[in-house]
């Protein structure tokens, strides 16, 4: 899909609809990034970051209306200054003709795809989704001790046990240093009503119901 088009599809849900969705399917947090800081100039916040889809493969990016005056004035300044933004004009943020973020958004662009980051790994790491790596350890093992394999099934579950545990441990780190890396840049962690720890830019809130940033 060309830029324009990609834009152009961003700008139709940013004008309907309270909450934009930027999705990749081949999981390019930094091209999921990049679109996600467009959108944020036209009065959106991001929100959160899910896998989803078939085996989790697509990035989706939740980007909220931010009811804020400040927020609104931003939208207005950006419309003002890119008119024929989807159109083969400049966008916000971008390149001209590419998905890569000017030199002045880039650092912007690199915290959203750390807080992009960082919720990945969080809901990869819950409990479901441990459970069932560790069923399929489990699994394994069974299956091969049914085939009365015993020493294949000592030596299988316990690299696969391995495995996982450093897999583990390895992407613990990788969110250690994404958290260390918000914070460092202002952002607040808390909590969400799932208990997930989520990371919020100065002044903002979790989203709500009737206001996506009321208390």
């Amino acid at each position: 899909m060309s830029v324009d088009r990609q834009i152009s599809a961003l700008l139709k849900q940013i004008a309907t609809q309270d909450v934009v969705v930027v999705t990749n399917e081949f999981s390019h947090a930094g091209r999921a990034a990049t679109l996600a800081h467009v959108v944020e100039h036209y009065g959106f916040e991001y929100a959160e970051t899910r896998r989803e889809g078939h085996n989790s493969r697509t990035l989706a990016v939740y980007l909220y209306r931010d009811p804020a005056p400040e927020a609104r004035a931003r939208e207005a300044a950006t419309i003002a200054a890119h008119p024929q933004a989807g159109m083969g004009g400049t966008v916000p943020g971008l390149q001209p003709g590419t998905l890569k973020p000017t030199p002045e958004a880039a650092e912007a662009v690199a915290l959203t795809k750390a807080r992009i980051g960082f919720d990945v790994m969080t809901q990869m790491a819950g409990a479901r989704k441990m459970g069932f790596a560790w069923f399929c350890v489990a699994g394994l093992v069974v299956t091969l001790l049914i085939c009365q394999m015993y020493v294949a099934a000592l030596a299988g579950g316990a690299a696969l046990a391995g495995l996982l545990l450093g897999g583990v441990k390895i992407s613990e780190v990788r969110r250690q240093r994404l958290a260390q890396r918000l914070q460092e840049a202002g952002f607040t962690p808390v909590q969400d009503e799932t208990g997930r720890r989520r990371f919020l830019r100065p002044g903002q809130q979790l989203p709500g119901h009737a206001n996506p940033f009321a208390a």
